[in-house]
């Protein structure tokens, strides 16, 4: 069974999305792979945004952010330029997942330094290369908790 906890810091995820069929290919995807982190799912910037600034529940300390561009309300280019204006968030790892193939999505993605933009399709219909990805990528990154302020010499 994978574990991205026993890497050695806890590490969740933070799915950010409105589709109830692809949020629950994911969480079916991570189960099939034997990761067993913490999948806390928002259904849209809002609620993602509440969330990680402790409004709407406490905020996991290490998370990896999985975001749809597509949603109500606040849609994901939308939240990532909330987010990364936002000097407590502005560290967060952010994976965009989307069935967009727009480049200026894509443009506009990167723009927001997100660490990769992934087409839904891509990924295939079980989401088993977006989480292969993830395994490999918590294996060797080491991320910051996001409760320590950035710390400047």
């Amino acid at each position: 069974m994978i574990n991205f906890k026993a890497a050695t810091e806890p590490l969740d995820i933070v799915l950010v999305e409105d589709d109830d069929g692809d949020a629950k290919a994911i969480r079916r995807a991570l189960q099939k792979a034997g990761i067993a982190n913490p999948v806390v799912r928002v259904i849209d910037g809002v609620e993602a945004l509440s969330l990680l600034r402790g409004e709407s529940g406490r905020a996991p300390p290490r998370y990896v952010l999985l975001v749809d561009l597509n949603m109500p309300r606040m849609n994901g280019i939308e939240f990532l330029a909330e987010l990364r204006s936002d000097p407590r968030l502005k560290r967060a790892v952010v994976f965009v997942i989307t069935t967009s193939d727009d480049v200026r999505d894509l443009m506009a993605a990167y723009g927001e330094q997100v660490a990769g933009y992934i087409l839904k399709q891509r990924a295939g219909p079980n989401f088993d290369s977006l989480v292969a990805t993830l395994d490999h990528y918590r294996r060797i990154v080491r991320l910051p908790d996001m409760r320590i302020a950035d710390v400047r010499h």
